[in-house]
């Protein structure tokens, strides 16, 4: 009468299905229970719907949509790029003789387990295990733009624009004064009404085009038919009820014809959706488009001669001041403050002082090339990190102001968190989120706290930091490269957690993943800098995705890159990997205290992964996003690696050559104290 797969809870198990009749209505769902610790049902239930291109569907009561998967295609959902296949492996969609329609899954090999839960907050989650050991676990978070209709209807939502809702091209807001306090729900409106169908000298005329978006999340509502995209386009254009469609090789044409509601601009997946427009607009969108970046163009010129205009002037006043013997940093202080800050918390000084026992060195929780970090406690009962400039610091102002726009803009889990910051007199402060465990260095580098580091910490922590890398690489608003990530600049939380801090060096940029900039100043840690930024100050998402490779190296082995001595034939521990890489005998690089022959193989690819990595050519490096790819396993096959870069260090001799040199080199290269903070 009752079992728990035809009556499931918040969890699937392989073989499993969430299902649903479009004959009888009767269907599988997963509810939500109330809280992690509480059973009882929550308020969100999970579905599959709309049959004809079916997706998953997660309810908030029941009746109001949270947020879709987006329709399945055979391998993705069209909706959830960020929902990488550890989610979907091993995942089928079928149809029982009854005619229900279902979703399912299970793992090739039967070694492998996974728990794929709906969390008491709506997203989901999936737990792995390898022969009953837990070695992964995954939630798939969710963005402003993930929740269902957040533009409203022919709205646009993007994270990395600012408002994150936009209209489509010959739309326009329908309520401005919503729009303008952040309510989007009311959507947009045509400008121009379509022209299809309409009388013309007793004809009908049909002069309507389409206009194409790329990376789209879908609409809702999709009708389905069979046929390639030639046969899409005349089907939608002979039919003046459709308004938009798109085309999926394995789900066949979509089409709609009512609002178009719930859709997402993304940075990679998703398919092309193209939008009846009328055709008094397709001539001049074009033209539009070359007059607006003429005109960004010639802005952006003015800006540049405004700024260096600007710039020259406060160089004057600057220098005017210092021989007049006053102190110009408060002045330059005082402008940003007005210019950058406006946004972000400050922070009263004696507040600060006050959480911090006034800056007692019992507070202090380490000290690096910004200065001493202290550990305070707000009149709330909140627990904050303080991060105070140093007048002898080794980074400034400009290190300064950079982290504060920099990080104020970013948002992700396994991002440290700034509250605000403290401008008075000269003291310049940064107040972050509290990380209990301090930074990973004091785990990994310790004989006594890495044994709390079993290999399952250890890999959440790995694809912890990768993630966070890809979130500032590819998705968030801006697109940073960090140029500092290091053991030490890896914070932990009371769950260890990985959370990257420290974005005094990095670097807002434009352009693609191959796309390399050139700087004079080299600036970073020896030892996690890819040759080409050390030696050539050449720098791009590759410096980042190499001094991840040394990290990841770093956790396996639980040895520092530069711990290594005369008697290991002067080899870093990339070099160190890479020579026993290349005598077959690899796992003895493995730290002993995760030694475990469930955990071999995953480990063994991780290794493979850091090399693959630490290339010494740029090209053969991976993107980010492939080394999460490769982490959770969807690319299988990983190529062999090649050279490795600074296999060798140099020898003592040449090491007090090469730091004679380093004493007359312009280079500003930060020497950071290892403790944690």
């Amino acid at each position: 009468m009752w079992d728990s797969f035809t009556h499931p809870a918040d969890a699937a198990v392989p073989t499993m299905k969430i299902a649903s009749n479009p004959y009888t209505g009767k269907k599988i769902e997963y509810v939500s229970r109330l809280s992690p610790s509480d059973l009882s049902t929550g308020y969100f239930t999970g579905s599959l719907e709309r049959l004809d291109a079916p997706e998953v569907f997660f309810w908030y009561n029941k009746t109001q949509p949270y947020w879709r998967t987006g329709p399945w295609n055979g391998t993705v959902f069209l909706g959830s790029p960020r929902m990488l296949t550890e989610y979907l492996h091993g995942w089928s969609f079928d149809i029982d003789n009854d005619g229900t329609r279902y979703l399912t899954y299970q793992y090739a090999n039967p070694l492998n387990f996974g728990i794929l839960s709906v969390t008491p907050h709506g997203t989901l989650k999936l737990v792995s295990f390898v022969n009953k050991t837990e070695i992964s676990s995954f939630e798939v978070g969710q963005t402003e733009c993930d929740l269902y209709g957040k533009c409203g209807p022919f709205g646009i939502c993007d994270n990395s624009s600012s408002p994150i809702c936009n209209c489509f091209e010959g739309f326009e807001v329908k309520n401005a004064e919503e729009w303008n306090r952040k309510n989007w729900t009311s959507g947009c409106v045509r400008k121009v009404p379509l022209q299809c169908g309409r009388l013309n000298n007793g004809s009908v005329v049909q002069s309507d085009g389409f206009l194409t978006y790329h990376n789209m999340k879908v609409p809702d509502f999709a009708k389905r038919s069979d046929g390639n995209q030639d046969k899409c386009k005349a089907d939608c254009t002979a039919n003046c009820s459709c308004l938009a469609y798109a085309y999926d090789s394995y789900i066949g044409c979509m089409y709609w014809s009512s609002e178009l509601i719930d859709l997402q601009k993304f940075p990679y997946g998703g398919v092309d959706l193209f939008i009846r427009t009328p055709q008094s607009l397709l001539g001049t969108t074009k033209k539009g488009r070359g007059q607006k970046t003429l005109i960004s163009a010639i802005i952006a010129a003015l800006g540049i001669i405004t700024l260096a205009i600007c710039a020259y002037l406060l160089w004057r006043k600057w220098n005017a001041k210092q021989r007049a013997g006053s102190e110009p940093q408060n002045l330059i202080i005082g402008e940003k403050k007005q210019i950058k800050l406006d946004d972000l918390p400050l922070f009263d000084f004696e507040k600060l002082a006050a959480a911090t026992n006034n800056f007692h060195f019992a507070n202090m929780l380490g000290k690096g090339g910004f200065g001493p970090v202290y550990k305070g406690q707000l009149e709330n009962g909140q627990e904050i990190a303080v991060k105070r400039l140093s007048k002898a610091s080794t980074q400034g102002l400009e290190e300064f102001m950079n982290e504060v726009v920099v990080i104020s803009k970013l948002q992700h889990r396994n991002l440290v968190r700034l509250l605000g910051c403290c401008v008075e007199g000269e003291e310049q402060m940064l107040i972050y989120e509290f990380m209990p465990n301090k930074s990973l260095d004091a785990f990994i580098f310790d004989p006594l706290q890495r044994k709390v580091l079993d290999w399952k910490k250890r890999f959440n922590i790995i694809e912890g930091i990768a993630r966070g890398i890809l979130y500032l690489h590819r998705d968030s608003r801006l697109r940073i490269i960090h140029r500092d990530l290091k053991a030490s600049n890896i914070l932990l939380d009371d769950e260890m957690n990985p959370k990257i801090s420290d974005f005094g060096l990095a670097r807002i940029f434009k352009g693609g993943e191959d796309f390399e900039v050139i700087t004079r100043r080299v600036v970073g840690t020896y030892g996690y800098m890819p040759p080409e930024y050390a030696m050539e100050g050449l720098f791009s998402e590759k410096s980042d995705v190499y001094s991840f490779g040394v990290l990841l190296l770093e956790i396996v082995s639980g040895r520092r890159n530069t711990s290594f001595h005369n008697n290991e034939e002067s080899l870093s521990l990339v070099g160190f990997a890479w020579k026993l890489w290349k005598e077959g005998n690899i796992l003895s690089l493995i730290d002993p205290e995760i030694c475990d022959p469930c955990f071999e193989n995953n480990i063994l690819r991780c290794i493979h992964i850091g090399l693959l990595c630490v290339q010494e050519l740029t090209k053969e490096r991976p993107a980010i996003s492939t080394v999460v790819l490769m982490l959770i396993s969807e690319i299988t096959h990983l190529p062999p690696p090649r050279q490795v870069a600074f296999v060798q260090k140099p020898n003592s001799s040449s090491s007090a050559s090469s730091q004679k040199s380093h004493a007359s080199s312009n280079n500003n290269v930060t020497i950071s104290e290892i403790q944690g903070r």
